[in-house]
């Protein structure tokens, strides 16, 4: 198995650790070398131990000297430890990392307990910058790279494995829904919006399901860290509460195997995919290194047909990023980054491709081939 050194700038004090299963978070913590006491809440009887008797916790933790760290694995199967966590940040000065896989039962456990207390911190699958030269940019669109499939022998198989423990153990299992079918059938159509806006009314009639339980089967793949959503930018607010927001889950490989496609990548899938991977490397950066306050896609109103797939905001300053998937660079694809050279506080405009060529444009636009765009993320030189 590799172990990769993930790129992570540890918190001086209590912090979650939130990432989609298989990501790799109780390695990373054990890696850090931190924790002077560990809990596991898979272990079964450490779990009914709490479950029983909260205060056990309490008590069993009292004998850390201040300023020591607890590491409590999977925390959102038992959120009302927070409480007991909360008093012995309070009481005893202790310092926590909380890692788990939901962030659903910790909302409703009122992680809010802990607010100023504990910050959170995201693990994303592996990305190009740590994996180096092992990083292959086509396999990576085809399996993906959570840690738990890169380091499999049969990656097929444990992606297909993948999903099926996800819909038994986070959905099943927890009872988030009521209406496992309907979930069921509504996952692989939420796949072919990879990198598309959401219309939840068209989903929900593909689906057979009501647009509120749609709805509501958004936001458990948002809770449970394996989606996330892209907001549009408009300098008018109520211009901008009107456009959907886009859809990407974090992972390509995640992405075909609910859609049951393990061969090889097609042509109508690499832009897309493509596309969330880039997504899935801007967010690892702003949520790591906080490089950026802020990723949107653009739309201006005036246009139907002019778009750019990501705007990243830092400050009063904005960078404006084309992902294409080919080779070969077409005058059209540079459409929306002329367009948005007239809006306020644009600073860098760039199509990233797959292509081998780098290059300026006479307008200012910088032409990378992907390899050269993750050299930009790894200096974080945005």
């Amino acid at each position: 198995m590799q172990l990769y050194t993930r790129l992570f700038e540890c918190p001086k004090s209590s912090f979650f650790l939130l990432g989609p299963r298989g990501t790799g978070k109780t390695t990373l913590v054990r890696t850090l070398r931190l924790a002077n006491h560990e809990v596991s809440l898979l272990d079964e009887e450490t779990f009914q131990r709490y479950l029983v008797r909260p205060g056990t916790f309490y008590e069993e933790l009292s004998s850390l000297k201040a300023g020591q760290w607890a590491f409590i694995d999977e925390i959102q199967r038992l959120p009302n430890l927070l409480n007991e966590i909360h008093r012995l940040i309070e009481d005893k000065k202790l310092r926590f990392i909380l890692t788990g896989s939901s962030a659903r039962k910790l909302r409703r456990a009122g992680v809010n307990l802990l607010a100023g207390r504990a910050s959170t911190r995201y693990l994303y699958p592996l990305t190009p910058m740590e994996m180096g030269e092992d990083f292959c940019l086509n396999a990576a669109l085809e399996m993906g790279t959570i840690p738990l499939v890169h380091n499999a022998e049969d990656k097929r198989e444990t992606l297909k494995s993948y999903v099926q423990t996800y819909l038994k153990e986070e959905i099943q299992a927890e009872a988030i829904v009521r209406n496992l079918a309907g979930f069921s059938r509504f996952l692989p159509v939420a796949a072919l919006l990879h990198g598309q806006t959401m219309n939840l009314s068209n989903l929900a009639r593909d689906c057979e399901v009501g647009r509120p339980t749609v709805s509501g089967f958004f936001q458990i793949l948002q809770d449970t860290l394996l989606l996330k959503t892209l907001s549009a930018y408009d300098a008018k607010l109520r211009v901008r509460e009107r456009k959907r927001a886009k859809c990407y889950f974090i992972d390509p490989g995640l992405v075909r195997a609910i859609k049951r496609q393990y061969g090889p990548v097609t042509v109508e899938e690499k832009g897309p995919l493509f596309e969330g991977l880039i997504f899935t490397l801007l967010m690892f950066q702003k949520d790591t290194f906080d490089d950026f306050d802020d990723v949107l896609y653009w739309s201006p109103a005036e246009s139907k047909h002019v778009e750019v797939d990501f705007l990243l905001i830092q400050g009063k300053d904005k960078i404006a990023i084309e992902a294409k998937s080919t080779d070969v660079i077409r005058p059209e694809y540079f459409k929306g980054l002329r367009a948005i050279a007239g809006l306020k506080g644009i600073r860098r405009r760039m199509l990233v491709y797959c292509g081998q060529r780098r290059r300026m444009t006479q307008e200012g636009i910088e032409v990378l081939p992907f390899f050269d765009f993750v050299d930009v993320l790894r200096k974080r030189a945005l």
